[in-house]
């Protein structure tokens, strides 16, 4: 007898990380509402988007290929290279952040606030938004590096990478790693095309 795919048991923690990312979604989306209604009535909202922010969405598709990588190689066991990638993923979501503040200076310096540019203050509240939910991916991922990175020896890293709670602690920050990747690419494309 086949298990019906709609009553079959799912694990709770995923179905929360999608329902908050389902809720994440949601929060963006009103806000790109809000801005294009914004436009519409005023015509146009000028966006200038600070440079710094082509780098930052490099870096952000960059961590995401090495979390990729990462899980491929926990996957073969190939614990040395897991754990380079992962560093690098955890480095690249530091220098994100890093970019994303600089951005944000380099707008305050150019005179642009949310309280004399209408389009600044778009870019700060999505910019803003992003970097609240890339800073628990990075909370969740120093937690995780750190766990990784004890392990000095084989067997120990092989009993971290098939003890269930830790496989489904990996899962959880790859997905909601890709999720912030897919989101800033969103919001910058958003931002590019109603650039001036």
């Amino acid at each position: 007898m086949s298990e019906n795919k709609f009553s079959k048991r799912r694990e709770p923690f995923a179905f929360m990380l999608y329902l908050a990312i389902f809720g994440s979604a949601l929060l963006f989306l009103a806000v790109f509402l809000i801005f294009l209604k914004k436009e519409l009535i005023n015509q146009n909202i000028p966006l200038v988007i600070p440079k710094v922010f082509w780098a930052s969405s490099l870096v952000i598709i960059l961590s995401s290929l090495t979390i990729f990588l990462a899980k491929k190689e926990l996957i073969e066991q190939q614990f040395v290279a897991f754990k380079r990638y992962l560093g690098f993923t955890y480095l690249f979501g530091l220098l994100f952040l890093v970019l994303q503040i600089t951005g944000w200076m380099e707008l305050s310096n150019k005179g642009f606030t949310m309280a004399n540019h209408t389009g600044a203050s778009f870019l700060f509240i999505l910019s803003g938004l992003h970097i609240l939910h890339a800073f628990g991916g990075i909370v969740a991922l120093s937690i995780t590096v750190a766990k990784v990175f004890r392990n000095k020896s084989y067997v120990d890293s092989f009993v971290y990478s098939v003890n269930p709670p830790n496989q489904l602690n990996f899962k959880l920050i790859y997905i909601y790693w890709h999720f912030l990747d897919a989101l800033w690419l969103l919001i910058f494309l958003f931002l590019l095309y109603h650039a001036t």
